[in-house]
C-alpha cells in the first residue's frame, strides 16, 4: 500500500529525528560536540534518505540498512563539522573520533545502538501498517452497503454481535438470577 504525501514526509521526518538524535547523543557521549550548521545538515540528510524509502512498508533489514548508512554519514558530517569548529588542537586530538576512521569502541557502540534502534523502528513501522489497514477495513465496512443475498432468512435481521476474540467463549451472568422451579 503506497504512502500519500502527507504521511510519507510525517514517517520521513520521525525517522530523521530518532536517526539524528540518536547520533547526536552518541558524538556528545563520547566527547564531541555538534555544531548547529551540522545539526540541521544532518537532519536534511536523514529525511532526504528517509524520505527516499518512506513510499511504502519497510521491514527490519531495510530499516536497519538506512539507518546503518545514515549513522556513518552522520558520524562523518559530526566528525568534520568537530573538526572545523575545534577552537583548541589540543581538546580536537583528545576527542575520540578525531579521524574519520573511528575507534572499534565507537564501532561497537554504533553498531549496537542502530541494531537497537532498527529493531525499535521496524517494530513501530509494522505497529503503524498493521493499524493503518484495520482502519482502512473498518472504514470500508462502514461506508460501503453490504449486499443483500439470497441466503438470509430474515430480510432485516439484525447483524451478529461483534466480540472480541477473548471474550467469545465468555459465559455472561449478568442481570436478575433465573427462578429456579415454582417456589
Amino acid at each position: 500500500m503506497p504512502s500519500s504525501l502527507p504521511f510519507r514526509l510525517l514517517r520521513a521526518a520521525a525517522f530523521a529525528v530518532v536517526c539524528l538524535g540518536l547520533g547526536m547523543v552518541a558524538h556528545v557521549f563520547a566527547g564531541g560536540s555538534v555544531p548547529g550548521p551540522a545539526m540541521v545538515a544532518g537532519f536534511c540528510v536523514a529525511a532526504a534518505g528517509a524520505y527516499a524509502s518512506a513510499g511504502r512498508e519497510r521491514g527490519p533489514r531495510a530499516i536497519l540498512a538506512l539507518l546503518g548508512g545514515l549513522q556513518l554519514v552522520l558520524h562523518l558530517l559530526f566528525s568534520l563539522s568537530h573538526a572545523g569548529f575545534a577552537a583548541e588542537a589540543a581538546t580536537h586530538a583528545a576527542h575520540p573520533s578525531s579521524g574519520l576512521v573511528p575507534g572499534v569502541g565507537m564501532l561497537v557502540a554504533h553498531g549496537w545502538a542502530v541494531a537497537l534502534t532498527a529493531l525499535w523502528l521496524a517494530r513501530g513501522e509494522a505497529a503503524l501498517w498493521g493499524l493503518l489497514r484495520r482502519l482502512v477495513v473498518r472504514l470500508v465496512a462502514v461506508l460501503l452497503p453490504v449486499p443483500a443475498t439470497p441466503f438470509l432468512s430474515a430480510p432485516h435481521a439484525e447483524p451478529p454481535v461483534l466480540r472480541s476474540a477473548i471474550l467469545r467463549h465468555a459465559v455472561t451472568g449478568r442481570g436478575p438470577p433465573a427462578v429456579i422451579g415454582n417456589l
